[in-house]
């Protein structure tokens, strides 16, 4: 039995706990939070203890950690943790700084402890098995990639002041996809965008509407588009035209109900938001990881895809600041 603890007892932090009490192969023991009125609240719910942090990462007889602080704290939390012998699946991303992330990676690799990163779009059913149909060669050659993320609302102005932007904060998820759909780094990244949705964002220094154009080896291209407004709900489709046909993931229903009449068809909105969207892949993205480190196999998302993630975040942050293409080895990984 895998015991866990649960660093972060927010509105993410709570969704994790859900999947790992449903887990049979593991047991939750504990949970931290800056503000311990919300640890004693997850606590009691669950009846597990409440802890602090670096008691709950000291500790032996945990073996895994799952981190769902803020973004700024999870570098730190995944050196301490694997240092102290644990396995670690932490949020999204690694860090804002690439090169931060960059050292995360360095410093805790003598640890040879699992590490993954909570890109949870990969575990959605529908995604999945768009990636299994791809790789299975059901399209032939990938060559046109289109990911379409929208929010149904844009958060709060303070939240935007401090997330690293739409592209680190939100388009991440997109480059992730794109990455794992076509096995890796893009060459070239050309992103452009604007505020128009809350001038209030662009006085922040952030967009809210962006298109991102990748550019892969062999010029296989994936086309992005973000927006924090999508008034009838949470917007999130995939499609990949191939060389002997086309694959698409649609999005998911408040229901399946579809009406008919001589007017015309009418059927339910989209889920309105991620926690509902997602619930299911959080759940298998916990399942995944629970298994990987039982059976010491490979993680199906590493520290480096966060890496990579995010370099390419940089690079449509340079290109849309600077109006031009950027290559990603030479001009962000300098390589």
């Amino acid at each position: 039995m895998l015991k866990v603890g649960l660093l972060g007892a927010g509105r993410i932090g709570q969704v994790h706990a859900a999947s790992i009490v449903a887990h049979s192969g593991c047991e939750l023991v504990a949970v931290s939070d800056k503000f311990e009125d919300a640890a004693a609240k997850l606590a009691a719910t669950y009846g597990i203890k409440a802890m602090s942090t670096d008691d709950i990462i000291n500790d032996s007889s945990i073996d895994a950690v799952l981190i769902a602080t803020s973004t700024d704290t999870h570098a730190n939390l995944i050196e301490a943790a694997t240092a102290a012998g644990k396995a670690v699946l932490c949020e999204k991303p690694v860090d804002l700084d690439l090169a931060r992330a960059q050292a995360c990676l360095k410093a805790s690799a003598p640890h040879n402890k699992p590490i993954m990163i909570g890109f949870n779009r990969r575990f959605d059913p529908n995604f999945a098995a768009l990636k299994r149909a791809f790789d299975n060669g059901e399209i032939g050659q990938g060559e046109l990639l289109s990911i379409t993320s929208f929010d149904p609302a844009p958060p709060p102005v303070s939240y935007i002041a401090v997330s690293g932007g739409i592209f680190r904060d939100m388009a991440i998820h997109d480059f992730d996809m794109a990455c794992w759909i076509f096995g890796g780094l893009p060459e070239k990244v050309s992103a452009s965008g604007s505020s128009i949705v809350d001038p209030e964002i662009g006085k922040a220094g952030d967009l809210d509407t962006a298109i991102i154009t990748l550019t892969f080896p062999g010029g296989r291209m994936a086309v992005i588009k973000n927006s924090r407004r999508a008034v009838y709900g949470y917007d999130q489709r995939v499609e990949l035209l191939g060389s002997e046909g086309l694959l698409s993931a649609q999005n998911v229903l408040e229901n399946t109900v579809e009406k008919i009449t001589t007017s015309g068809a009418v059927s339910a909105k989209p889920e309105y938001f991620f926690l509902e969207r997602y619930a299911r892949a959080y759940g298998q993205e916990w399942a995944a990881f629970v298994d990987a480190v039982k059976e010491g196999s490979d993680l199906p998302v590493t520290l480096e895809d966060g890496i990579n993630a995010l370099a390419v975040a940089e690079a449509a942050a340079k290109s849309a600041r600077e109006g031009r293409s950027v290559d990603v080895k030479t001009e962000i990984l300098g390589g």
